[in-house]
């Protein structure tokens, strides 16, 4: 038992994992993906391992993949460097949203089970916070799954990069656009909340359209957040 009821079990963990089950065919088609982006940009079978089960960032893999040549330069580091961070902004307000359930955990348990923080899990686990839960073993559960489908399903991916010769082809180019925009379903709430998404997509749009680049997932989050803020009673 932690402090202020929050706790932790395996049926906890069992629940989340659960929860997150439905959408395990979006995580292996979105790692088998990435194993072959990865196998045709020409990484080894340990790096592509490596770079998806211990960075595991879904997203911004994909976008450092992009970026990413041979040799490696400076240069390119940087470049990598800047559209994965511009990507994984997002997680500053998702992991503030979780402070008043896992800042009651000790910092211990807290940090490490950071790393298994998704748009998933993260999304399944505010939603049963909401209800009244307080076993945080729903968060955790829901990310060792998706951590253990996201890393499995890279390995066929990567071996069957050198057989497709162009992912577009098989329009697997829109998976990873269609599984964000399915996250969402579940978290309209009503027509108010509507605008803050609208903002956010407006001013994305127009900064892609203005700058290209991956700097409109960052100018869209923000102004999303800011109009969310204002528009809130």
């Amino acid at each position: 038992m932690l402090k202020k009821n929050v706790t932790i079990s395996l049926d906890g963990c069992v629940r989340g994992a659960t929860l997150c089950f439905p959408a395990s065919p979006g995580i292996i088609a979105l790692g088998l993906v990435f194993g072959t982006v990865a196998a045709q940009k020409g990484l080894s079978f340990l790096e592509t391992i490596m770079i998806n089960s211990l960075v595991f960032a879904g997203a911004s893999q994909f976008v450092a993949m992009e970026v990413y040549g041979s040799p490696l330069t400076w240069g390119l580091v940087v470049a990598m460097i800047g559209v994965t961070a511009a990507v994984n902004m997002r997680m500053l307000l998702i992991g503030a949203s979780l402070r008043p359930w896992l800042g009651q955990v000790p910092a211990w348990q807290t940090y490490p089970a950071l790393f298994f923080l998704t748009d998933l899990n993260w999304l399944l686990a505010i939603s049963e916070y909401d209800k009244g839960t307080r076993d945080w073993g729903v968060y955790l559960g829901g990310g060792l799954f998706c951590w253990s489908i996201w890393s499995l399903s890279v390995v066929p991916g990567y071996f069957a990069g050198s057989l497709i010769s162009d992912p577009k082809a098989f329009g697997l180019d829109v998976v990873l656009p269609a599984f964000f925009a399915a996250l969402l379903v579940p978290l309209w709430k009503g027509k108010r909340q509507t605008y803050s998404w609208a903002v956010a997509g407006g001013v994305a749009c127009l900064t892609w359209y203005l700058f290209g680049g991956y700097w409109s997932i960052f100018t869209g989050a923000i102004a999303g957040a800011f109009a969310g803020a204002y528009l809130d009673d």
